[in-house]
């Protein structure tokens, strides 16, 4: 099968494995599929607002250059296959936001990798806060969230971006 690697059938996996997946930093080449990525959920889930049309056209203005992060899983062909970004919101405090994975790749453990490698990213950062925003009809995501260490809060935040916030998380892992 393309893009699939082969294991001996004696080692306990199965015959055909997913390619591997890698989590790398924004490249401009990347933009249009920062946008694509999050454009299909939001437009399957919600209405896309004002402030996503904003951050997912500029990127670079509205995430990168106020000291965020974007990340994106990418196949062996240089495919981004999921994003995230870490919005700075100032005071080392940090918003995990615009997280997707293409609906072909999702159930291959991308989300969590995503995840994993935005918490690495704002402990390097120096964070002393990390949030999300989301949404109850979001229920997977939401599971993911909270096995990754976020813990609900009040919702909404105070100075929410969103109007379909519903749920608010902080990163707790030890809580």
């Amino acid at each position: 099968m393309p893009g699939m690697a082969r294991r001996p059938e004696s080692s306990g996996y199965p015959a055909a494995m997913p390619e591997p997946i890698r989590i790398v930093p924004y490249d401009p080449r990347w933009r249009a599929d920062f946008a694509r990525l999050n454009l299909e959920w939001l437009e399957r889930w919600f209405t896309v607002e004002p402030v996503d049309r904003e951050v997912l056209g500029d990127p670079e203005r509205h995430i990168l250059a106020d000291g965020g992060r974007v990340l994106f899983a990418v196949d062996a062909a240089g495919r981004a296959l999921g994003t995230v970004a870490l919005r700075h919101e100032g005071q080392g405090v940090y918003e995990l936001t615009k997280m997707a994975v293409d609906p072909q790749a999702r159930g291959r453990g991308i989300g969590r990798q995503l995840l994993q490698a935005a918490v690495d990213a704002w402990h390097a950062l120096g964070g002393r806060e990390l949030f999300l925003e989301s949404s109850r009809k979001l229920g997977p995501a939401l599971a993911l969230y909270e096995s990754a260490g976020f813990r609900h809060r009040s919702a909404p935040r105070p100075g929410s971006h969103y109007a379909r916030a519903d749920v608010y998380m902080v990163y707790e892992p030890d809580a």
